[in-house]
């Protein structure tokens, strides 16, 4: 079952511990989708064009596309 999915271009719609799916710096040619959960934010100003960069509790750094709400 899919939840509802908020974009994630704005700041305030990410919150440390949101559901997000993010696209890494090497799957951005094929918009390849990886889904985790925010330890920490990397991106400081309030929205981004191509999405918040942030940290997932396993590592990854990418760009958030969608936020499950």
């Amino acid at each position: 079952m899919d939840s509802k999915k908020i974009d994630g271009k704005q700041r305030s719609n990410i919150k440390i511990g949101s559901t997000v799916d993010v696209v890494q710096k090497n799957h951005q040619r094929t918009g390849e989708l990886t889904e985790g959960i925010v330890k920490r934010f990397l991106t400081k100003s309030p929205n981004h064009p191509h999405g918040i960069k942030v940290q997932l509790e396993d590592g990854i750094v990418g760009r958030v596309k969608w936020v499950h709400s």
